[in-house]
């Protein structure tokens, strides 16, 4: 006799979402997958968030909401997880949507993979009203417990957890970490339990300035650093990460040349790694870089971005339309602005090019516009 399907619970923060959140519940609730619950929290929100996701409990049973004063999103989530009843325990934003085999798939790879701790996928991205296909990053096939101590490995609301983990691990997300629970959370998890990352799109994740991530991205990004320099420590790569936590706070040219010099001598602890494990680590430095490069450009100070090029020898590593226009940075920052802003202008052609109408690819699982 077959055993019954998982019962599947579906945490769903809500905090000022009124736009969005009734698409992301009937997203969830029109899954091919019946066997589910709901926990709606609404962290006190100021909207009609409340009223929208009522709604959705008076027609669909399957709905519970928790509505209190706001206590931010790790405590909302601790809280959905404390009375999750279901065998898995997803995740969802509440700005996103899920396609309808979402919970299906990853139900059934728990069930050919019981070992697992927990799993993400990909995700189709929604900016300007249009969606483009998710692609899988090649570096993940380098091993996610590596990887995990550099970055956020998965898609947050991708994210499905094996209950067992719950009790075993005392998962929970930790508030020491603003904004970067998640990361914590992984990195956590994976010293533990295997882990999976599904290569195909589930759900559509929303770019928008109102999101959690948009509103505190210079928390976040603090916040990620320690995480990062912890780990390093703990590896024995880095004796100190005061110099790459530095310029989180601040960047300047002695925080980038600090950073820089941090960058250069964790290449030279990860170059005497045994040979198997060495290109997880490079690739795990190489984002590092990448996500001080971000950092750093988005100060548009081009001379601070062509110091940290310069002192840590990246820029082979950059496009090399990046190249032509921050080499002037030192001397002549004005035509590196320009010649940034044009490529911005010119990778946002490229994504409609490669992007459709958000209504025509979601028109075949709900009635109206994203």
């Amino acid at each position: 006799m077959a055993s019954a399907a998982p019962l599947i619970s579906v945490l769903l923060p809500v905090y000022n979402a009124e736009p969005y959140v009734g698409a992301a519940i009937g997203s969830i609730l029109r899954q091919d997958y019946g066997r589910l619950e709901v926990i709606a929290i609404d962290d006190g929100s100021t909207d009609r968030s409340l009223e929208i996701l009522e709604r959705s409990r008076k027609a669909d049973s399957r709905v519970t909401i928790i509505s209190r004063e706001n206590r931010g999103l790790v405590a909302s989530l601790n809280e959905g997880m404390q009375i999750a009843q279901g065998e898995l325990v997803a995740r969802m934003d509440a700005d996103d949507f899920a396609y309808p085999w979402r919970l299906s798939r990853q139900a059934a790879l728990f069930a050919a993979r019981p070992e697992l701790g927990f799993c993400g996928a990909l995700v189709d991205p929604l900016l300007h009203g249009r969606i483009a296909r998710g692609r899988l990053d090649p570096v993940f096939r380098l091993g996610l417990p590596v990887l995990s101590k550099f970055f956020t490995i998965f898609i947050h609301p991708t994210v499905v957890y094996n209950r067992r983990v719950i009790g075993e691990a005392d998962l929970h997300y930790d508030g020491v970490y603003p904004h970067a629970e998640d990361f914590d959370l992984f990195r956590r998890l994976t010293d533990l339990y295997p882990a999976a990352l599904m290569e195909e799109s589930l759900l559509v994740y929303r770019v928008h300035p109102g999101s959690v991530t948009s509103r505190h991205t210079s928390e976040m990004r603090r916040t990620h650093l320690r995480i990062v320099g912890e780990n390093l420590e703990r590896e024995g790569l880095a004796e100190d990460s005061e110099d790459l936590r530095a310029i989180g706070d601040q960047v300047s040219f002695d925080t980038v040349a600090r950073a820089a010099a941090f960058i250069r001598a964790l290449e030279g602890r990860i170059a005497a790694l045994p040979a198997a494990v060495r290109p997880g680590y490079e690739a795990g430095a190489l984002n590092l870089f990448y996500f001080l490069y971000q950092l750093v450009n988005d100060e548009e100070q081009p001379a601070f971005t062509h110091e940290l090029l310069t002192l840590s020898a990246k820029w082979k590593a950059i496009r090399r339309r990046e190249q032509y226009a921050l080499r002037p940075g030192a001397w002549a920052p004005w035509l590196s602005q320009v010649s940034m802003w044009a490529g911005k202008r010119a990778d946002w052609v490229a994504y409609r090019f490669k992007s459709a109408p958000a209504a025509s690819v979601l028109a075949p699982y709900r009635m109206g516009a994203a």
